[in-house]
């Protein structure tokens, strides 16, 4: 596959404060990459950088395996930080003058606009906007010029539901158009249901990256119940392979490790004189995951 981004040894200090350390990834043509970690975890950092807005203070990213910055810039569609739009014009006029920057032809403004469900109001003035309309607006930015790549930070703030899952609509049709697609979001759920591929930070470190299928295969989790609950606490807590993750009076719900099947784990309870009265499998969600990997905060690979 063809390398689209390729970071190597990135780091940014901000004075005495050091908002990412030593980040390497990849990324490939067509995947959906999620940057995903808790506030403070540099990933607006990490997306200023490569997209040319902050300098790292050590470090390396290289776009397309070029190195003009002018170039690659109008490969890329992006939303970052607070995008600026003048609030006394309309949201065609405000296209217009990012379709002069990019050099693409005014004829995309329609249907950016109405990707983003909001051809209806091309001649509204952005301050009369809706924080979500506005929202969507920077994402119509985004996709003007037919760009290759589009890096999305926090595409869904200040959505409601209904928008949220049309933001995810769009994101899914782009990517099926082909494109490459960055997004950090703090939405789990929405990250699972769209993204290929994951990059997980926590003060600025990779703790875990990867496919996200082959993430959420590694574990499985499953709801146990007996009617010796103190038995089957003290036989979990000291089963290799197992860890807790939520308990109450009437289960425990543990994730196994893939080499662990439910039926191995309910066999060696049995031996050891405790008999489930239920054992239930659910799928592992990348929330869960995400959670487990913040707990444990150790930097690894996938």
């Amino acid at each position: 596959m063809e390398n689209i981004l390729k970071v190597e040894g990135l780091t940014k200090w901000f004075g005495k404060t050091q908002a990412i350390n030593d980040l390497s990834f990849r990324i490939e043509r067509g995947q959906v990459v999620g940057i995903l970690g808790p506030n403070g975890s540099g990933k607006t950092t990490t997306l200023s950088i490569i997209l040319g807005l902050k300098y790292p203070s050590s470090g390396t990213y290289r776009w397309f395996n070029d190195s003009s910055t002018k170039k690659i810039n109008k490969r890329i569609g992006s939303l970052i930080e607070v995008p600026f739009f003048y609030p006394y014009l309309t949201l065609t006029q405000n296209l217009e003058i990012v379709t002069k920057a990019r050099g693409s032809g005014f004829n995309q403004i329609s249907a950016a606009l109405d990707t983003v469900g909001l051809l209806s109001r091309e001649k509204s003035k952005f301050y009369a906007l809706s924080l979500g309309m506005k929202q969507r607006l920077a994402i119509a930015s985004a996709l003007l010029g037919n760009t290759e790549v589009l890096v999305l930070d926090e595409p869904t703030n200040g959505l409601d539901p209904e928008g949220i899952a049309d933001v995810r609509n769009i994101i899914k049709m782009q990517s099926q158009l082909g494109k490459t697609i960055i997004l950090a979001s703090h939405i789990l759920d929405e990250v699972e249901k769209v993204c290929t591929h994951t990059v997980i930070l926590k003060n600025g470190n990779i703790i875990s990256k990867g496919n996200v299928a082959q993430l959420l295969s590694k574990k499985q989790m499953i709801s146990i119940s007996a009617s010796n609950m103190n038995g089957l606490l003290e036989l979990l807590q000291n089963f290799v392979g197992v860890e807790i993750l939520e308990k109450s009076e009437e289960s425990v719900t543990v994730s196994i490790k893939e080499d662990i099947s439910s039926a191995t784990l309910n066999e060696e309870l049995v031996k050891q004189g405790v008999v489930p009265s239920s054992i239930t499998l659910h799928k592992a969600s990348l929330e869960t995951e995400f959670l487990e990997l913040i707990k444990h905060n150790q930097p690894k690979n996938h």
